[in-house]
């Protein structure tokens, strides 16, 4: 399963390599430096250019509604000042709109009452003053004209009436009827709403009134004298509406401000909530890199972690400010989910120094962590970085915006994290390699040493904490983490029982078809009312005029560009045609409601033919009868025909349409949808447009946007994680998971009331770097595991990674907790997805992923056989070649050297180095923060070290062992940290994949005996012939595993570990029989004779096994060559000792043989004992 593509693993492992070192060694640079880039970049926030305006950020920038409405402008500006017409506006403008309904409850409108506290609400609008620039001005002075007359609410004119109108003398008639009065023509439907009706349209009740208020916006100065004018609407309008200032109305207010304000709002409600949300994640940091050892807690760490995020981000807005990027409001929820990555990566770097033995100098520790931390903490900023990168290229700025600063944040939260906080970790690193507290600095003793001084509780609670230098490996002072253990002996079991993993598919199964649901029930668009906080006045305002004003909500134009020849009848039967294809559709009201001056002047035409005694079949008649007879300038028709420079030809003209009972934003949808395809269809070059069609474009983009973005990054996201884990079947998990959780992500987002809008598409893109990180880590180690067993590898990758994953979900959800808080739908929204796809990667991590590789990864015939016992056996050389390992001769590795080729001149998994400073010493995958897995040891590795240190000391008291020592020394050394190198080294294959192999050498030489056994059986003659041999040929030798002949004078049967043990204690002067009693032995020699010797011989031997064997569990031991020991078994002992005597005299390095740990231990010598090396001996 594994690739070759291995030269960016193998690049960013050795560059962090280098770059660990050297932080180590110059730590005070990489905190100051980052500092002050920080502080830097921070003088950019000079430059910000704050943006709020919503068109501009929630419209698609190319959409359709603005090149409608560059054709309208085009031909039909509008004039404020002079010929304002409020059906036939392009833009919002100026404006100030108020719903009023009854207190009482009352759905009839129509009342004295009622009309007199109008009266007195349109008094107090027209009256209040507002200064701009030093002019003080009333609505009158600044108001839209047409033909020099204010526009006025002329409903209020009902009042002169209201009398007839009470007693039933007077009926109004819908939709349109003269004042008799005042001879204004009411239009009922612009005024009023939820109009009850009787058959012949006539009113019964009103259940509320509408009053608009529009301003002149011709020029810049116009514009902001009506933005002022605005504030100062709201702020009387509120003023009364909250004061009680009326009893019989209740009055909901808006203008073309308030969804500015409101995203201002939004901005400056999540503000405060910053300085508890980082008190917060710096609580749960510290809490959570601490652990029972006073010394290796990392409390600051975690808050320097923190600090390092807020940092960054701060640099990153900085730096994005000086490149003259706009800012959004929205752009405050980017530094809660920065916080969130800083903390992962935290864990992660953490989780790699942890794993590093204490007995390294610091800056090895730093570059073995920094090493290993490369692939997991750079995969995840990259893929974040490449989800955000995705989301600049979409049509809406404010994702744009949104992306481009977090773009910049999560590469400066990467680039801070290994130079700023790698530096504090350093720091942290020279504290504890001094055994000093970790929170009081002060010098404190190894728990070992506290117990054994007897300190008091208090002490051994808080204080002690550490290693002693002189007992490093003492199990007291090396406790694994009991959350570690709770996930790999608790939860693994529960999820390897065949039983849950029923439970677990069809919970899961359970979950696709809910998503799938909410799928098909999602909304798409952004409703106006979700820019406004919940308490906004504007919520009111939008809630009214969706119950009582969706009948008749818009008002439609349809341009007619292009010069054409209006007199001719095709012409003509062409606009009619499309004029009733529109009428005719379930979005328009009837033609009763339609406004086109081509059908009403040819009617008119038609009318008064006699009377006018003119003609109309040529153009030049026609445009002169039309600007005679009908585009006068009190007409508004006259706003609809557009001629060229003189006049002589029409070269655009436009008629109005109404929408009706339009209910919600995907009828919205529908309709510009359609309307534009009737348009599209007609033969002539027309369109349609209204100025919330720009913002409705948004409905016909996001949902392709979206799914486009979600399979783009799906697919990257399955090719960056086979690039850091090439592993086919690896990537195919990933982009599994990465579907299935957006799928779950969109399915119940539409369920918990998100809709599907520029705002949850920000969230959409994000999710998709957020859902690789649980789960392409939990893949990568369940796949590089060598366990045979489905239920062993769902054990180590859960005691690798179910607390990094819990600690990473449960910190990314606490830094966005102060979203929820802040009562905005936008914010919100992000609150909510954000929260989905962590908690549906945290379950596929820690669930779903573990069960289906179980099912369907490596060693799954032995689930579905029911074979699988759970035993921690690795796979042997037959299932590696199965599992497509690259190399041929299991038995030969090359080993890692710390000499003088460094670390990286041995190849590791996918070329990455080896690491020298223990065996199972992996990079586990994304957030492995094992407190101390890799510095614990067994009991019975603790005693065979004990017992070595105290044959060591015995020598050290002789004074004829000095040789010996120097010699042994010299061994161990060696063996420790060289590599295997000789005549055969060129046999030796490099070990792809050395992750968790935990061999030792009596493993491998029952291996070899497995092996020569297989050998000696292709070789063996018949059973006749054997005899005869044995018949002919004197006894043979007895040999060992390796070849060697055994002294069958000296060799019991038990047990050999036991039986020198047992010679060791039972020999005279060996004092009591406790454990420790060899350490009374008498120097070599002092008794003389055969008998000292050999007892001597036997304690060098019984040390030389025991301390072989403990060094494999920092180094693996493979056989040596096979060939070479195959070859020893035709040599006599005699041949055998002179051979290696020649050996040693001529040159003992160049001919040495290969030798494993428990070499030559049978023979009883009375030689000096002999000098160990991992390539090489000498007798």
């Amino acid at each position: 399963m594994t690739c070759g593509i291995s030269c960016v693993d193998k690049t960013l492992n050795k560059s962090f390599y280098h770059l660990g070192i050297c932080i180590a060694k110059h730590p005070g640079y990489f905190v100051i430096i980052p500092v002050l880039l920080t502080l830097l970049c921070m003088t950019g926030y000079q430059q910000l250019k704050y943006q709020i305006d919503p068109e501009y950020l929630f419209s698609p920038i190319n959409g359709e509604g603005k090149a409608e409405r560059a054709i309208v402008e085009q031909y039909f500006k509008v004039n404020y000042t002079h010929r304002f017409n409020v059906g036939r506006i392009t833009r919002p403008g100026r404006f100030g709109r108020v719903i009023v309904i009854a207190k009482d409850g009352d759905t009839n409108m129509i009342r004295r009452e009622i009309f007199q506290e109008l009266r007195q609400l349109d008094n107090i609008i027209q009256n209040a003053t507002v200064t701009y620039d030093g002019d003080t001005y009333t609505y009158k002075d600044n108001c839209a004209r047409w033909e020099n007359e204010c526009f006025e609410n002329d409903i209020l004119n009902l009042d002169a009436i209201m009398d007839d109108i009470e007693t039933g003398q007077l009926n109004l008639t819908f939709p349109f009827m003269f004042n008799p009065v005042t001879w204004d023509a009411h239009l009922f439907p612009v005024f009023f709403g939820g109009t009850q009706l009787t058959e012949d349209n006539l009113i019964i009740s009103v259940p509320a009134i509408q009053l608009v208020y529009f301003v002149t916006a011709d020029n810049k100065r116009q514009d902001a004298k009506g933005a002022e004018w605005e504030e100062t609407f709201l702020k009387v309008v509120g003023n009364a509406e909250n004061t009680g200032k009326f009893k019989h109305i209740s009055v909901s207010y808006f203008a073309s401000r308030t969804l500015d304000h409101e995203l201002e709002k939004n901005t400056k409600t999540v503000v405060p909530y910053f300085s508890s949300t980082f008190l917060l994640m710096g609580l749960f940091s510290v809490i959570t890199c601490m652990m029972g050892d006073a010394v290796r807690s990392k409390p600051w760490l975690g808050l320097m972690g923190n600090i390092s995020a807020i940092m960054a981000t701060l640099a990153a807005f900085g730096l994005a400010m000086y490149c003259g990027i706009e800012f959004i409001g929205i752009n405050l929820a980017a530094p809660f989910l920065m916080i969130g990555i800083g903390i992962d990566d935290t864990f992660v770097m953490l989780a790699g120094w942890r794993r590093t033995p204490a007995k390294m100098p610091v800056h090895e520790r730093m570059a073995h962590m920094m090493s290993e931390a490369a692939v997991s903490i750079t995969i995840t900023s990259v893929t974040d970085f490449v989800s955000f990168l995705i989301g600049i290229i979409s049509p809406f700025r404010s994702v744009k915006i949104f992306c481009t600063y977090s773009v910049f944040a999560v590469c400066f939260t990467f680039i801070w994290h290994i130079t700023f906080f790698a530096a504090c970790m350093a720091i942290s690193g020279y504290r504890e390699r001094k055994n000093l507290h970790a929170i009081f600095g002060c010098k404190v003793q190894p728990m070992s040493v506290a117990i054994k001084e007897k300190r008091n509780f208090l002490y051994k609670a808080i204080m002690a904490g550490g290693i002693d230098r002189n007992d490093p490996d003492n199990p007291v002072d090396n406790k694994d983490h009991m959350f570690m253990a709770f996930f790999k002996d608790k939860l693994a079991a529960v999820i390897n029982n065949k039983w849950c993993k029923v439970i677990i598919i069809l919970a899961f199964a359970s979950y696709l078809v809910g998503a799938c649901y909410g799928i098909t029930q999602i909304k798409e668009g952004l409703e106006r009312r979700k820019l406004s906080r919940e308490d906004s006045y504007s919520v009111e305002f939008f809630d009214r005029e969706d119950d009582y004003y969706r009948e008749f909500p818009y008002r439609m134009q349809v341009i007619i560009a292009g010069a054409l020849n209006y007199s001719d009848p095709v012409v003509q039967e062409q606009v009619e045609n499309l004029t009733s294809t529109l009428e005719h559709t379930s979005y328009v009201t009837s033609r009763r409601y339609t406004e086109s001056w081509l059908r009403s002047f040819l009617s008119f035409m038609e009318r008064n033919n006699d009377y006018l005694n003119t003609t109309i079949d040529d153009e030049e008649s026609f445009i002169e009868a039309v600007k005679e007879h009908w585009l006068f300038p009190g007409n508004p028709f006259s706003l609809d025909v557009r001629f060229n420079d003189d006049e002589t030809q029409i070269i655009a003209s436009r008629f109005l349409i109404q929408a009706v009972n339009i209910t919600d934003t995907n009828h919205e949808k529908e309709m510009v949808r359609d309307l534009r395809k009737i348009c599209k269809d007609s033969p002539l070059n027309a369109s349609i447009f209204h100025p919330y069609f720009v913002f409705f474009d948004q409905f016909e983009l996001v949902r392709p946007v979206s799914l486009q973005a979600m399979v783009i990054g799906a697919v990257i996201m399955m090719i960056i994680s086979f690039i850091f884990i090439p592993n086919i079947l690896c990537s195919l998990w990933v982009a599994f998971s990465v579907i299935s959780i957006e799928m779950g992500v969109a399915g119940y987002m539409a369920l918990w009331d998100v809709n599907l809008d520029s705002i949850s598409m920000i969230n959409l893109i994000m999710c998709i770097g957020f859902s690789v990180d649980f789960t392409a880590h939990i893949c990568y180690c369940y796949m590089s595991s060598k366990k045979r067993s489905p239920k062993a590898r769902v054990r180590e990758a859960l005691h690798s990674l179910g607390l990094p994953i819990v600690q990473g979900s449960s910190s990314t959800i606490l830094g966005i907790i102060a979203l929820l808080l802040a009562q905005s739908y936008i914010f919100l929204v992000f609150f909510k997805m954000v929260f989905l796809v962590i908690f549906f990667g945290a379950m596929h991590g820690l669930f779903l992923l573990p069960v289906l590789l179980s099912l369907f990864g490596p060693g799954s015939w032995l689930t579905w056989t029911g074979r699988d016992d759970g035993s921690d056996a690795e796979v042997d050389d037959e299932d590696e070649t199965k599992l497509e390992k690259p190399f041929t001769q299991s038995y030969y590795m090359q080993y890692p050297t710390m000499g003088i080729n460094g670390p990286y001149s041995s190849k590791g998994f996918l070329g990455a180095p080896y690491k020298a400073y223990g065996v199972d010493e992996k990079d586990l995958g994304l957030g492995t923060s094992g407190e101390d897995s890799s510095e614990s040891s067994s009991s019975r590795s603790q005693r065979r070290q004990q017992m070595a240190n105290a044959a060591i000391a015995t020598e050290e008291e002789t004074p004829k062992s000095g040789h010996q020592r120097r010699n042994y020394d010299e061994g161990w050394r060696r063996s420790s940290y060289q590599n295997i190198y000789g005549k055969g080294g060129a046999q030796f294959q490099a070990q792809p994949d050395l992750y968790g192999q935990q061999v030792s050498a009596a493993e491998w030489r029952e291996r070899l005996d497995v092996h020569e056994q297989q050998q000696r059986s292709r070789q063996r003659r018949s059973v006749y012939d054997q005899d005869m041999q044995q018949q002919q040929q004197p006894p043979r030798n007895r040999r060992n595993s390796h070849g060697d002949i055994i002294d069958m004078n000296g060799t019991p049967n038990s047990s050999i570990d036991e039986r020198l043990r047992h010679q060791f204690l039972s020999s005279p002067g060996s004092g009591d029989e406790s454990s420790n009693s060899y350490r009374h032995q008498p120097p070599l020699g002092a008794t003389g004779g055969a008998g000292a010797g050999g007892l001597n011989s036997s304690v060098k031997r019984y040390h030389r096994r025991r301390s072989s064997e403990d060094s494999t569990r920092h180094h693996q031991r493979w056989p040596a060559n096979i060939e070479e020991r195959r070859a020893r078994r035709t040599q006599s002992p005699a041949q055998h000792q002179h051979k290696n005597r020649h050996s040693e005299t001529a040159n003992a390095a160049a001919f040495a043989y290969r030798s494993s740990s428990h070499h030559n231990l049978y023979q009883r010598s009375k030689q000096p004992a002999t000098t160990y090396q991992y390539g090489d001996y000498y007798h």
